[in-house]
């Protein structure tokens, strides 16, 4: 570990030379790539430097208590620093394992959230609306940006099916653990006798792909465009701007509805169909990895029940981890970095546990 630890301290110093050389500052495409691995190698060698520095300190006290000659109090400050510096290399050395664990390439990415309303007809709509909100305020907390792409809604303000990009430096890092079944226990607005109902919502997190990535043969494209339609607005139903995009080799399905413009229409529906098929593909391939191991490290398939919003107890619990908070609202309001911070920490856990056996 320490080697390969002096290694990436050496590359991060190399990296920090060749940011100062005018060629490479001018170079716009090769300097950003270079600012990118500084910037991902940062904590790395922060966390091994304060492992250095209290190595450091235990070798320096070490050495003057077995010199010995101390008078009473000094040797006591002495072995206070020894316990101390034990006990950050302890902690570092935990912390520098973890760090060193290979990233998920898409990490830095934007990515692409769908939101399906699930079992509960218009009670799973609504929901899907408040989750959309809860997703949407976490991203503007963290300035970043919101574009839908496609929104179908009911009458009563829910969401049948929406898809948004959230656009940000660490977006797809944050949201990735959003994949799966959402279930949520209230009592709903048209409810008389005032009994709780369960609803369903499906979340889909999707790392958005560029083109170089990700090619599409125009030859596998069905595209179709029909009159938008939904819940009211004046150009509902006068302009044949909506469009479907159909991959005819997977059958994958994609529509956008949400712009004027037929052409924007079509650039959203594309993004959109090439990060489903890049997602998909990633899917696979973890599978594929993870039929080799013991215990699958992934981030939830999407049928699995992953999270309970509890309205009557202002309980969220997340099944996974065994988490329970009492702060459902602060939740729906988009105050997710506690939920989001242990996941991450669980997932990380696991995935050491994984690179040990």
């Amino acid at each position: 570990m320490l080697d390969k630890l002096r290694a990436v301290e050496q590359r991060y110093n190399e990296i920090g030379e060749k940011l100062v050389i005018p060629e490479i500052i001018s170079d716009n495409e090769q300097y950003k790539k270079l600012m990118q691995e500084h910037k991902h190698l940062t904590p790395l060698v922060e966390k091994y430097r304060e492992y250095s520095a209290a190595v450091s300190s235990a070798n320096e006290a070490k050495e003057l208590l077995e010199a010995g000659g101390l008078d009473k109090d000094f040797k006591e400050l002495v072995e206070e620093e020894l316990s101390s510096a034990k006990e950050i290399i302890e902690t570092t050395t935990e912390e520098l394992k973890i760090l060193l664990l290979p990233r998920d390439p898409n990490d830095d990415k934007n990515v692409i959230i769908e939101i399906r309303g699930g079992a509960g007809g218009e009670e799973a709509a609504l929901f899907a609306a408040n989750l959309m909100r809860m997703y949407t305020m976490y991203a503007e907390s963290r300035r970043w940006k919101v574009e839908t792409m496609n929104l179908n809604a009911t009458e009563l303000g829910g969401v049948k099916e929406v898809s948004f990009m959230i656009e940000g430096d660490g977006a797809y890092s944050r949201f990735k653990y959003e994949s799966g079944v959402h279930r949520v226990q209230r009592v709903p607005e048209t409810e008389t006798s005032g009994r709780i109902h369960t609803s369903t919502v499906t979340v889909a997190v999707l790392p958005e792909a560029e083109e170089v990535e990700f090619e599409i043969n125009p030859a596998d494209l069905q595209i179709d465009t029909y009159r938008a339609g939904g819940a009211g607005g004046q150009h509902v139903n006068k302009t044949e701007s909506a469009i479907r995009i159909t991959h005819i080799p997977t059958g994958v399905i994609v529509e956008c509805q949400d712009e004027r413009s037929q052409y924007k229409n079509k650039d959203k529906a594309m993004k959109v169909l090439r990060s489903r098929l890049y997602e998909a593909k990633l899917r696979e391939q973890n599978e594929a990895i993870a039929s080799d191991r013991k215990s699958q490290v992934g981030t939830g398939d999407r049928s699995e029940r992953i999270r309970t919003y509890n309205y009557p107890q202002g309980r969220v619990t997340d099944h996974r981890i065994g988490l329970t908070l009492y702060k459902l609202e602060q939740i729906l309001n988009g105050d997710l970095d506690e939920v989001v911070d242990s996941l991450i920490t669980y997932y990380r856990t696991e995935m050491l546990k994984s690179e040990e056996q």
